[in-house]
């Protein structure tokens, strides 16, 4: 929730400043990640390899199925009667999808033809460049207080060190342990900048939305330099915390307690919530739905049922 807030008011100052559609860009922001398993993407390789007798799991797919199936507060239809923009935004808005589409979005393109060999709209490519921007900053406020890197390493990254001198120059006297937020706040502002501009230069001529659709190629996105200096950025982070050992360790118990609920629900469907449980016989239905049913669990709850249907987990301390 905190990441999709950050996405969110990122996405909306780049909107407005590129004359946009702010609201559409808010939405697709906030729902970019409601796809997601429980623990992230260490959640969705265990459901992708638990559902590959049903196709797999997806969890940008996932968003799709919540939001045209599962979730409807309507009586008369379906999900929840979002506009196609919102709905083809979310369906390709880290670019164009090919073929062979996860299942959900197959359902979903079937329903709604969402042109998945072509770009998305602006606001989309918005919402995924905000994306980048906001985990990016956010994951090394992260990293740091887990002690997972320190600042001497981190300014090893020549973005990271040409934003850490002006905000030094602006702040001499400041002890450096208070100016890490400042930190963020320079860089998220400096990629920010480096977006509108460049966007601005690529779409100079651009005169409505489907033309920005059919320009066959990224209109949102970071100039050639700062492109360079973010996947350093990226490196660095995937090197020191995405891949550190404390993270990984946490990342095989949480793997363990889902693959062993996803077991439980499979050797018992009647462990499910009455209302969750297959409506039929056929295997196929049943593994979706067991899916449905974890994809929707926060870390907490998942942990919580693991304990009830399982046994306790072995979770790190501070876990």
């Amino acid at each position: 929730m905190t990441h999709s807030l950050e996405v969110a008011q990122i996405g909306r100052a780049i909107a407005r400043a590129l004359g946009l559609n702010e609201d559409l860009t808010e939405a697709l922001c906030l729902a970019h990640d409601i796809g997601h398993s429980p623990f992230g993407h260490a959640g969705e390789d265990v459901l992708d390899a638990a559902m590959a007798e049903a196709g797999g799991f997806d969890n940008n797919a996932h968003t799709l199925r919540t939001l045209t199936r599962l979730e409807s507060p309507y009586p008369r239809f379906a999900g929840l009667n979002l506009t196609w923009e919102t709905l083809e935004g979310l369906a390709k808005h880290n670019g164009p999808a090919t073929a062979p589409l996860p299942w959900a979005l197959a359902e979903a393109e079937a329903e709604f033809p969402f042109a998945l060999d072509t770009w998305p709209g602006l606001e989309a490519q918005v919402a995924a460049i905000s994306d980048d921007i906001a985990y990016d900053n956010h994951d090394i406020d992260d990293g740091l207080r887990a002690g997972l890197f320190t600042l001497d390493a981190l300014l090893e990254v020549p973005l990271v060190a040409h934003s850490w001198a002006a905000v030094t120059a602006r702040f001499p006297d400041v002890a450096p342990r208070r100016l890490v937020p400042e930190l963020v706040r320079e860089m998220i502002g400096v990629m920010v900048n480096d977006v509108i501009e460049e966007t601005r230069r690529r779409t100079a001529g651009i005169a409505d939305p489907e033309e920005a659709r059919l320009a066959g190629r990224q209109l949102v996105g970071f100039s050639d330099a700062l492109r360079v200096d973010e996947r350093r950025l990226k490196a660095f982070l995937y090197a020191n915390m995405y891949e550190a050992p404390p993270v990984m360790a946490v990342r095989a118990v949480a793997q363990g307690v889902l693959a062993a609920l996803f077991a439980a629900y499979r050797d018992d469907p009647r462990r499910l919530p009455e209302e969750w449980r297959p409506a039929s016989d056929d295997p196929v239905l049943a593994l979706r739905t067991i899916g449905d049913f974890i994809a929707g669990m926060t870390d907490r709850y998942a942990i919580r049922r693991h304990e009830e249907l399982v046994g306790p987990a072995d979770l790190p301390e501070g876990f």
